[in-house]
């Protein structure tokens, strides 16, 4: 079953825009994952610990992680 507007009509074009914005931010969610387990593995190693919050920021969609 695909997407459907407002209106309860089958809309394709929006289903597929939608379809790959959500993937994107999945993929940029997964990422985001990635370089924090990443980060505390290499402050652990260096032999320090994270004491506060740690801010990211998605440089092409502008999406900010805290």
């Amino acid at each position: 079953m695909g997407y459907k507007n407002c209106e309860g009509y089958s809309d394709p074009t929006a289903g597929a825009a939608i379809s790959a914005t959500s993937k994107e931010e999945q993929e940029v969610e997964k990422l985001n994952h990635k370089v924090i387990q990443s980060f505390r593995l290499l402050v652990d190693l260096a032999g320090f610990e994270i004491v506060g919050r740690v801010t990211l920021k998605h440089k092409r969609t502008g999406k900010i992680f805290k």
